[in-house]
């Protein structure tokens, strides 16, 4: 399946010019993004939004993301490819790791070295839990419970430094006893504990995203950008009912984002063009 990109200089061409001028420069293998933050935060996209066309063509579609332009991808499996692999194909298309949902189970017992070591391979710090079963965190405790695992946790991957986080839906905003589940278990998280904010997720369980970015300041290091319409539930990013403007604005200012993640679940087009559209229509942001 060719899902490559037609461009007149391919990407990859640009990032082998430009590593070698970054070398000339003598900048070795400083952080680019660490030059320009709070300047210009990295765009990646969640590749749930393309899995589809990632078990057909995995390599493909990594090198059409690419070609769109996304800084990074945020992996949701790996297709039967190991770490050796995944970082050489990352590398060869120029493309940073930002991300990796992996299932709670992964980071319990001796499964976490091994998550830990398999991350550590492809070029990823991040390590964000994106789902956890609602019927076991019906009352407080449970929520209490599982932040204490997440503390531990926390200290334990900064040890090598990785991160741990963990990823909404909608459940986390209807109350326990007069409490949000979101609030029990980020209130009772060490700091650095991630909380990707997943904004359309968000909404459609009545929450906004505004004064969770506000209330835990520099938490947020990776944000799902995900669209939300009252009226369209096919919309695409900046095209929907989120004010995207003050969002980034908290974003980059208080609350400590590193990395903006688009995330498409539903599609008005092709899965690859509509994550090409949300970029497109980041880009005219000026994001």
């Amino acid at each position: 399946m060719n899902i490559k990109l037609n461009t007149t200089i391919s990407r990859r061409q640009m990032i082998k010019a430009g590593s070698l001028s970054l070398a000339a420069a003598g900048l070795g293998s400083m952080n680019v993004f660490s030059m320009s933050r709070g300047k210009k935060i990295p765009i990646g996209v969640q590749l749930y939004s393309v899995r589809d066309d990632c078990k057909k063509d995995f390599p493909g579609v990594l090198e059409a993301i690419a070609e769109m332009g996304y800084d990074g991808v945020e992996f949701a499996g790996y297709h039967d490819r190991s770490a050796k692999e995944i970082r050489k194909m990352l590398d060869d298309n120029g493309l940073k790791a930002c991300g990796t949902h992996t299932a709670m189970n992964t980071l319990e017992g001796d499964n976490f070295q091994k998550t830990v070591d398999f991350n550590k391979e492809i070029g990823n710090i991040y390590l964000i839990v994106p789902w956890l079963d609602e019927k076991e965190h019906k009352t407080k405790q449970a929520w209490l419970a599982r932040a204490a695992q997440f503390n531990e946790l926390d200290e334990k991957a900064r040890d090598q430094n990785m991160r741990v986080g963990y990823h909404n839906h909608m459940f986390e905003f209807t109350p326990i006893d007069g409490e949000l589940p979101w609030d029990i278990f980020f209130g009772n998280t060490n700091k650095s504990v991630i909380m990707q904010f997943d904004t359309g997720n968000a909404l459609h369980g009545g929450g906004n995203p505004l004064p969770f970015l506000k209330k835990y300041p520099g938490r947020a290091v990776t944000v799902h950008v995900k669209e939300y319409s009252a009226t369209n539930p096919k919309a695409l990013v900046g095209e929907g009912d989120i004010n995207w403007k003050e969002l980034f604005e908290v974003c980059e200012t208080i609350g400590g984002t590193e990395w903006y993640i688009v995330e498409q679940e539903q599609y008005p087009y092709p899965p690859l063009e509509s994550i090409d559209r949300c970029l497109k229509n980041l880009r005219s942001m000026g994001k």
